[in-house]
């Protein structure tokens, strides 16, 4: 029709030659229109299969990883069995096959070196942001002081990120070296700061100079608390978990009528925070320490922890607003956070009612620990007003 319509329209009176060179040229169109569609659509055919064997060939690696089963991949005859069994057996064979076996090899090998937390992570969409790095700073005590309280609390700020357990790493774990200490630390983006708790290490000989090799600008907190009081607290605890030991008197006192005190109990001796704080600062100076008061994070919190954060250089974010008063265990909670339901207090270890103690016997020790107190509040430059 092309052909009569040019010959008829355009040259109608054309001769035979012209005639012969119109009818080739439309041959030729028409061939090249076939020619052009035969390969777009071999192209959109071609595309489709390999976007098909592609979405296959994941479905089908995650199948041998985690049991699930998606649909059967294509690639040969005998399919994705014999292509991932030849590999390794076959010596000769067309090049495409062997390609494509070495191809699903390599991506399922890759796929088998994630490791389970990031396939985890992965699946669950959640990324991981930051890395782990050495604490910036560090409660370094007193046990039954309320060093637990602080860590909750600071917590709360934006940019503090803390270990919940205590490492133990400067007093019983140093064998095993900074990077195992590391690994136990949460991801912290280059802006926050990395804390951990461990009140024992104010009474460990060696932890000052360990920490200091670790890092001399590290910033220290002391929860500090009435020795008398603490040691009570202490003693609770233990009678809590072995409820056959000895009386309080009886572990505080060499002889009680000569008011000797037994200084070699772990309870009291733990009190004596002058002779501890000698020991600290031979690495640290006073600037580097902060104490914190046991009795004013009971009943000012947010005081407290205002200046903790100035220790810090944290913005002042944890304020009265996070705080409220629990009757019932008789310290401070944190309020309602928006991620939860509940208001979140301290464990159910924390203010448990402590033993009846003798008054006698508490004054006794208040008298031995009176000179410890005066020249710990000389050194740090604070009055506690514990006697």
């Amino acid at each position: 029709m092309a052909y009569r319509f040019l010959t008829s329209r355009v040259v109608p009176s054309s001769n035979r030659l012209t005639r012969r060179f119109l009818f080739i040229f439309t041959l030729s169109l028409s061939f090249t229109y076939l020619c052009y569609s035969l390969i777009f659509c071999s192209d959109t055919i071609m595309q489709s299969q390999s976007y098909e064997e592609h979405r296959c060939l994941l479905f089908q690696s995650k199948k041998l990883l985690q049991k699930s089963h998606y649909c059967a991949l294509p690639v040969d005859a005998k399919g994705i069995r014999d292509a991932t069994s030849n590999v390794g057996l076959t010596r000769q064979g067309p090049r495409e096959a062997r390609n494509q076996s070495r191809n699903l090899a390599a991506s399922l090998g890759t796929l088998r070196s994630i490791s389970a937390p990031e396939r985890r992570a992965n699946h669950t969409g959640t990324p991981k942001f930051g890395n782990k790095k050495l604490p910036n700073a560090i409660i370094v005590g007193v046990k039954k002081g309320g060093t637990r309280a602080v860590l909750e609390f600071i917590r709360v700020h934006p940019d503090v990120r803390a270990v919940g357990t205590e490492p133990h790493f400067f007093d019983r774990n140093y064998d095993r070296g900074l990077d195992w200490y590391r690994s136990l630390m949460p991801r912290t983006l280059d802006s926050q700061i990395t804390m951990e708790k461990t009140p024992s290490y104010f009474v460990t000989r060696e932890a000052p100079k360990r920490i200091h090799s670790m890092a001399r600008d590290s910033k220290l907190i002391v929860v500090v608390r009435n020795p008398v009081t603490r040691a009570i607290s202490d003693y609770t605890q233990t009678l809590s978990k072995k409820p056959d030991i000895p009386s309080f008197e009886a572990l505080a006192f060499k002889n009680r009528t000569l008011g000797l005190v037994d200084t070699s109990w772990n309870a009291i001796r733990i009190g004596m925070y002058v002779l501890h704080l000698e020991n600290w600062l031979q690495y640290f100076p006073l600037s580097q320490i902060h104490f914190v008061s046991g009795e004013r994070l009971i009943t000012d919190p947010a005081g407290e922890l205002g200046r903790v954060q100035d220790f810090l250089g944290l913005k002042r974010i944890v304020t009265d607003k996070h705080f409220y008063f629990n009757k019932t265990k008789g310290f401070p909670c944190l309020k309602k956070p928006e991620s939860s339901s509940l208001p979140r207090c301290l464990g159910k270890s924390k203010g448990r009612t402590h033993v009846q103690i003798d008054q006698d016997v508490i004054e006794q020790l208040r008298d031995f620990y009176r000179p410890y107190n005066i020249k710990f509040y000389e050194m740090v430059g604070q009055n506690f007003r514990w006697d």
